[in-house]
């Protein structure tokens, strides 16, 4: 529990609702379901979505990296492998957590809606 009797999970579904919220009101993106969750999407391309308090966000490998490097931060799995472009965010403290949250939904969305396909082979 935190010092105001919530949980950190509810903290993050409260921080996911309002950037959910915030999200919808930018061209192309919409929810949609994957990976057993709810999910943001740019142009049917997943960028974002929560997973057990935490924020998951596809960026650029670098950025990833930095994120980690940083604290606060988790490389993503999905079984036992580890996705190179995504990243579990922890809800930072105090008030910066809704606006670095956003920040980066705002930064993956961007990434996803202008990365390049990746070629299949």
């Amino acid at each position: 529990m935190t010092t105001r009797g919530r949980t950190p999970r509810a903290d993050a579904d409260e921080l996911y609702a309002g950037l959910v919220k915030a999200e919808l009101t930018q061209p192309d993106v919409a929810l949609g379901r994957a990976l057993q969750n709810e999910v943001l999407q740019v142009s049917g391309k997943i960028f974002a979505f929560l997973k057990t308090g935490r924020l998951v966000v596809k960026l650029p490998a670098e950025r990833v990296r930095e994120l980690i490097a940083a604290g606060g931060a988790v490389p993503f799995t999905s079984g036992v492998r580890v996705m190179k472009e995504w990243v579990c965010v922890d809800v930072p403290p105090g008030a910066a957590g809704k606006a670095f949250w956003c920040a980066l939904a705002g930064e993956a969305r961007h990434y996803v809606a202008g990365a390049a396909p990746k070629p299949r082979g």
